[in-house]
């Protein structure tokens, strides 16, 4: 019986195995040169490729596929994200928009932007579409807007008292009060990519150029104050912590909490958001299904962690 059951050709049997060759061999062929290094990269992605194949031949092949996904990720993750591990709220940007997570883990959607900053006390959140600079509160309600063409990476920095934007616009880097007067270019041979403002010192910003440099500037009276060449050290000390708790993997950039002993990460091939207390006694939290908890077909990016309200 059994080797009249083997001889039974099962419908479409033979073009399911020529598929499954296909990708398989696909995947080999994609797969890139790693160094002599140990890393997870490498055995996932031929994992992947065997569920692929499984799938196409048989249901248990879906089994298989849970079994895989846990290669990747932090084990015994939450599944919804119920608090933050301190005091704080998350300022999260995702496909569905703008969002603010308490430290009671309710989130309130800000509206339809694509990026978003914290200003230095948390008092307001700058965010930004296509052609909008805005300026709300942390509840959604408007403050200020200015109509920019093709707005990209708003960055909000200075005093308590005395703040400014730093943005794109049309891939010229410009300069806007907190109080969304005063707009005026700063440099229009910047390189498209996030400025960020030198902590307790005014309003200093540094920025890359397209040249490949590396600009520190006041921005109030123009002086550059330094310039590093191409090539000049990275500062990760955040990036080695996270590598160093979690090994290796696709992490986002992390976000370090406002009293500075937590870091969020986020890590997209897991679709989780990791919390890695860094300070003192080692800790790690992570939390699953990141990017449905924020109706997002991407992985969401954290923009912010700033000061309890």
């Amino acid at each position: 019986m059994k080797r009249e059951l083997e001889q039974i050709e099962i419908p479409n049997e033979h073009e399911a195995r020529v598929r499954s060759l296909a990708v398989v061999r696909e995947a080999f062929a994609e797969r890139e040169p790693q160094p002599r290094r140990r890393s997870w990269k490498p055995p996932v992605a031929i994992a992947i490729a065997l569920v692929v194949v499984a799938g196409l031949l048989s249901p248990p092949g879906r089994a298989v596929l849970d079994d895989i996904r846990e290669v990747v990720g932090v084990e015994k993750a939450q599944p919804a994200l119920f608090s933050l591990p301190t005091r704080g709220r998350l300022l999260v940007t995702a496909d569905s928009g703008a969002w603010v997570v308490e430290e009671d883990g309710s989130k309130r959607l800000l509206g339809s932007y694509r990026e978003a900053s914290w200003s230095p006390f948390g008092r307001f959140v700058v965010v930004s579409r296509r052609n909008e600079l805005a300026a709300l509160t942390p509840e959604g309600d408007p403050h200020w807007s200015l109509a920019r063409r093709d707005v990209r990476f708003p960055r909000w920095g200075g005093t308590r008292t005395d703040t400014r934007i730093a943005y794109f616009s049309q891939g010229q880097l410009r300069v806007v009060g907190g109080d969304g007067k005063g707009d005026r270019l700063l440099d229009n041979r910047a390189a498209l990519s996030a400025p960020s403002w030198k902590p307790g010192s005014g309003h200093v910003l540094e920025y890359a150029r397209q040249d490949g440099t590396v600009r520190v500037v006041d921005v109030d009276s123009g002086e550059v104050l330094a310039r590093e060449k191409p090539g000049a050290p990275s500062r990760g000390g955040d990036q080695a912590a996270v590598r160093r708790l979690l090994g290796d993997g696709d992490f986002a950039q992390p976000v370090r909490s406002p009293d500075g002993r937590w870091l969020a990460v986020g890590w997209p091939s897991a679709d989780q958001l990791v919390f890695l207390h860094v300070v003192g006694r080692q800790q790690i939290r992570a939390v699953s299904n990141v990017s449905s908890q924020f109706r997002s077909r991407s992985f969401p990016t954290i923009s912010g962690w700033c000061c309890a309200p």
